[in-house]
């Protein structure tokens, strides 16, 4: 463990460095962020990230971050839970919450509890009333380096209230180190889609994918034709274990990337929107296109939709997510 940096109130920020199963992961303890990760025989790194703190506070769209306590969208911040009605922060648009707020946990000091070799464990409280939200929250997340490549995360929470609890881990991944993703091609395991409305927010309707450009059942490429930002609905619940639902590839080196999770939906973003003028990790371009997201959460605006599975937390209950990146290279290439 290193310091990595400090907040604007003179708060250290930490950078901590795990390794194994053929890959090397710096984390921070600002946001839980996975600030980089490569994999051995490959130069370049998998996700986008700054070289440097400061960027992180002053121009980062969450990259690699843990957001939450309720990530993705809020139809008007607006929260109803057991017949009393909450105000959420209204940090997207103005109008609508947007991955727990302004000051989230993607934006908050984490502390360590362990740190070992190839794994390492970060927790955060979240106090009653923070963001509009109810209920004091404590979450830990377990980042783990297991043989076969793969990058595995488990997030596990509690709270003292009734609340809503939806985290999500939110890297841009890059997978051959160019200026876009245009070389990438996806696949992932949805039959229907959330379409949005032009503040992003979910209409309601559960739209089949088949004759639209959200069809992903068979690898196409992305960042083309239409601008991705949507829930890929993969199941109503949560599953009790991880489960194959995306698969990533880059053509031009040859690197993939299989996503496993117990979440029953998955945000794909192209990072249509990405717009800094900084360079990131070995120079990476900061621009349109240039780092693909995969969120899985639970599907977004879910307390306005009684069809949508709950993001609901309540006292007694612990709320767990497991998910994996896995990596491999065609060794065929």
């Amino acid at each position: 463990m290193e310091h990595f940096g400090n907040l604007p109130n003179g708060a250290p920020v930490h950078r901590i460095t795990i390794q194994g199963g053929g890959l090397t992961a710096h984390l921070l303890t600002y946001g839980a962020v996975l600030q980089d990760l490569r994999l051995e025989g490959h130069g370049s790194p998998l996700v986008l990230g700054f070289e440097k703190f400061a960027p992180y506070v002053t121009d980062s769209p969450y990259f690699g971050a843990i957001v939450g306590r309720c990530a993705n969208r809020v139809r008007d911040g607006h929260l109803e839970l057991d017949g009393k009605a909450y105000q959420l922060d209204r940090n997207f648009l103005g109008k609508h919450m947007l991955h727990g707020g302004a000051l989230n946990m993607g934006k908050r000091l984490w502390q360590v509890q362990s740190a070992e070799t190839d794994r390492a464990a970060l927790a955060i409280s979240l106090a009653d009333g923070e963001m509009g939200f109810p209920g004091n929250l404590e979450v830990r997340v377990e980042f783990s380096l297991l043989p076969g490549g793969i990058f595995d995360i488990v997030m596990t929470a509690t709270t003292d209230a009734t609340t809503l609890c939806n985290l999500a881990h939110h890297s841009y991944f890059n997978l051959d180190g160019g200026a876009t993703i245009s070389e990438h091609i996806l696949r992932v395991a949805a039959k229907k889609y959330l379409p949005v409305n032009t503040e992003l927010i979910p209409t309601g309707a559960q739209s089949d994918v088949t004759d639209t450009c959200f069809d992903f059942r068979d690898f196409r490429r992305v960042g083309q034709a239409h601008s991705v930002d949507h829930n890929f609905c993969l199941t109503k619940g949560r599953s009790a274990d991880p489960h194959p639902v995306a698969w990533l590839r880059s053509e031009l080196s040859g690197v993939e990337m299989q996503c496993r999770t117990t979440e029953a939906g998955l945000q794909v973003y192209d990072g249509a929107k990405i717009d800094i003028d900084k360079p990131g990790l070995g120079n990476q371009t900061m621009k349109a296109l240039s780092g693909l997201a995969l969120e899985p959460q639970i599907w977004p605006d879910a307390n306005h939709h009684d069809d949508f599975g709950q993001a609901v937390l309540r006292p007694g209950e612990t709320y767990r997510q497991h998910t994996q990146f896995i990596f491999s290279v065609d060794q065929k290439r």
